[in-house]
């Protein structure tokens, strides 16, 4: 029996955005050692959004190719670590556990939520960031975010240069 899409959004439970806040301070500047450091090898910010994310929902979905899942290093699926399998595992997930999410327009985020950017020519989304606070409503120049590789904590939106700019609202979480 396949289960649609409306049906998994209606039986959401909440995420937990003020735990993945207080994750997100408490790791932005330093690494968590249960975790392994990405930034010498392709960047550590979708690891570090990930590992937010996961403070906010306690659960990962353990799908070895389609899910959303951190052992170690070396057994981990590519939505934990990569910006675009983030992305879409976030937006496809009618599965029976992990976070979900929905791509919104800027007005739409809040703190706990994820915005991703490009910053090459043919617009490849590279660059997760952790959104920690935000205006009313949200706007690019009251918009603040922690991430790793160029770690950054309480740092302007507006601070960055993009070609593209994706906004990800994490909508709840299934258990």
């Amino acid at each position: 029996m396949n289960i649609g899409v409306n049906q998994v959004r209606s039986s959401l439970r909440q995420y937990d955005r003020a735990s993945a806040i207080e994750y997100s301070h408490r790791w932005a500047l330093k690494r968590n050692p249960e975790y392994y450091d990405f930034s010498n090898i392709g960047g550590d910010c979708t690891n570090f959004i990930s590992q937010c994310i996961y403070a906010g929902s306690r659960v990962m979905n353990y799908k070895t190719d389609l899910g959303w899942y951190y052992i170690n290093a070396n057994n981990r699926s590519p939505s934990w670590t990569g910006v675009k399998f983030l992305y879409n595992f976030l937006l496809r997930n009618t599965s029976d556990s992990g976070p979900v999410g929905t791509s919104v327009p800027i007005q739409n985020i809040a703190p706990g939520d994820i915005i991703q950017l490009a910053f090459n020519q043919n617009a490849e989304f590279s660059h997760s960031l952790f959104v920690v606070q935000s205006g009313t409503p949200p706007s690019f120049n009251n918009i603040l975010i922690n991430t790793h590789t160029i770690d950054r904590q309480y740092y302007p939106l507006s601070n960055y240069r993009w070609n593209k700019i994706r906004f990800i609202k994490i909508s709840g979480v299934i258990y």
